[in-house]
């Protein structure tokens, strides 16, 4: 029997190849038997957003995002704007983008055809997995909260979207994914980001941060990046190992500021993991978080945040906590 199925692509994301991904999406469910899929197209993360909003709303239950993890946290968002109950909605991740790392760790095939047959078969069988929901709010901002699954920073890490999201980036995204892979604008708009710090830091004392923990002040200091993850991402981001995506906590992972010049040495030493058996060496800390985590900058000043691919703005501080688990559809 077919389902309901609805599909919301944007339509520039991940590599050239990945563009022409979108006109297969609904030919390729009818093969399978589901011939009640639509399919529609926004320019755009906020556009994505209104319409998640607009068909949950509606009574759509099984959702696909097909992009980046831009786009799926903001078909997430759309998802909470709706306000319903989100407890029957199933949601899912056709990777069209760069990074996917959710996509990745919920084992959806990169091929269009292999990724259709797989939500096919677990749009039937019922596979999903939980996923906690991290709500990050900041004191004062122009908005007050994002929602966002996967991964988050600050530092570093919140500034690195700067680089890879506005428009005109998506098109040398588009070429750079193609020519190395979907983690090619990532290390790009790291390299452009470092440089950025470099430069703005001459002359300059370091930003001081205060890190406090279900109420305990745990770290203080000068950082390179905080990441923040729900789970374990799978080895392109492989620190919170054999952590499940919905085990009600969160994790905080930080790399002392050691220098520009150790600075790289440092971020190989994380994307491949061997900064994990020598934390005290690179400047590597790790937090659990059950309740609450909260960032503040020692001037209270304004500080862009990273919700897994798009800059959240902050000001004075940011918290996050666990506020919901969302179903998503699993291999």
């Amino acid at each position: 029997m077919s389902r309901h199925i609805d599909v919301i692509a944007t339509t520039i994301s991940g590599s050239m190849r990945d563009w022409g991904k979108t006109k297969h999406i609904v030919p390729l469910f009818a093969e399978h038997g589901e011939d009640d899929v639509r399919l529609f197209t926004v320019d755009s993360h906020r556009e994505a957003r209104r319409k998640a909003c607009e068909l949950i709303r509606s009574g759509s239950r099984i959702l696909i995002s097909a992009g980046g993890s831009g786009t799926f946290n903001s078909v997430l968002e759309g998802c909470y704007d709706a306000q319903s109950d989100l407890g029957q909605v199933k949601l899912g991740f056709l990777r069209k983008g760069s990074a996917d790392l959710i996509g990745k760790v919920l084992g959806m095939p990169d091929e269009i055809e292999a990724a259709v047959e797989v939500f096919v078969n677990s749009i039937r069988n019922n596979r999903v997995i939980p996923c906690d929901v991290i709500l990050a709010t900041s004191e004062a901002g122009d908005s007050p909260h994002r929602r966002f699954v996967g991964y988050g920073g600050a530092e570093l890490f919140g500034e690195i979207p700067h680089y890879t999201e506005n428009r005109f980036i998506k098109y040398y995204k588009g070429i750079l994914s193609q020519l190395f892979g979907d983690l090619g604008p990532f290390f790009v708009g790291t390299n452009l980001a470092i440089w950025a710090r470099f430069f703005k830091s001459t002359g300059r004392h370091q930003r001081q941060w205060r890190i406090t923990v279900d109420d305990f002040v745990v770290a203080h200091g000068c950082f390179q990046a905080m990441i923040i993850v729900n789970g374990d991402l799978g080895p392109n981001l492989p620190f919170a190992r054999s952590v499940p995506l919905g085990s009600g906590d969160f994790y905080l992972f930080t790399i002392r500021d050691m220098g520009t010049v150790n600075l790289y040495r440092q971020l190989k030493h994380a994307w491949d993991a061997s900064m994990l058996d020598d934390p005290t060496r690179w400047g590597f800390e790790s937090f659990r978080v059950k309740n609450r985590l909260i960032i503040r900058p020692d001037d209270d000043g304004s500080f862009p945040v990273n919700v897994d691919g798009s800059t959240f703005e902050c000001r004075g501080s940011a918290s996050f906590e666990i506020i919901d688990q969302i179903h998503l559809l699993t291999r």
